[in-house]
């Protein structure tokens, strides 16, 4: 990944774990907490692609892991949202911009659904059941709704920021006049003015020799 990727993305991912941790976790919501951090790992999947999202997610998971008051061994949600990172990341369109919002709504319902699932099925190989005690049926449910209600005012802001920071105006105004220049240098520029005037040369001198040989007829004529 490039530098301002990564920055960009350890930025959102710092801030979105903290507004998670310090707001939304308070609220006591009944069921799932809204995942914020879900939620930016989603949508910078689905700028950057399966590879970047996979990286995203794990580096994402791995600090939701070590955050306070985390209470699982670490590892376990950085493997979830590496898995949710990199899936996402294959419904990246080839543009780079996502035409509908059906697609990305779509993925959010299978994201956190697919995350709840995720994230019990390793607790059941560690030995932790405290999804058991709390109900799955209803994290899937309380999961999916809090966070479909969250992406619309997430999702799309983070995209077009990513979108927009991914995008080098250097880079884009150097290739430009990259191209002005391989243009002017096909059409107008100096080789083809060479060109011409080699061209204009030439016809000058046939009509020179055209005149000569005019010239010495007629001497001989008389």
């Amino acid at each position: 990944m490039r530098f301002n990727r990564m920055l960009l993305s350890a930025t959102l991912v710092v801030v979105a774990l903290v507004i998670q941790v310090s707001v939304l976790a308070r609220l006591h919501l009944p069921g799932a907490v809204p995942d914020l951090v879900l939620l930016t790992v989603l949508a910078l999947a689905m700028v950057y692609g399966h590879v970047g999202g996979a990286l995203i997610g794990f580096g994402a998971g791995l600090l939701a892991d070590l955050a306070p008051p985390a209470d699982h061994a670490a590892g376990r949600y950085a493997l979830v949202l590496c898995v949710i990172g990199y899936l996402a990341g294959l419904v990246k369109p080839e543009t780079g911009q996502l035409k509908s919002a059906t697609g990305p709504m779509a993925v959010v319902v299978a994201a956190a659904i697919g995350s709840t699932l995720l994230y019990a099925g390793v607790g059941a190989l560690v030995g932790d059941t405290a999804a058991r005690h709390v109900g799955l049926s209803s994290l899937l449910l309380t999961a999916a709704v809090y966070d479909l209600l969250l992406a619309p005012f997430v999702v799309p802001a983070l995209m077009a920021l990513a979108r927009r920071a991914d995008n080098d105006p250097l880079a884009e105004a150097g290739s430009s006049k990259a191209a002005d220049v391989s243009t002017g240098w096909l059409s107008s520029g100096t080789g083809l003015r060479i060109g011409s005037q080699r061209g204009g040369l030439r016809v000058k001198a046939a009509k020179a020799r055209v005149a000569r040989a005019g010239r010495i007829k007629g001497v001989k004529r008389l």
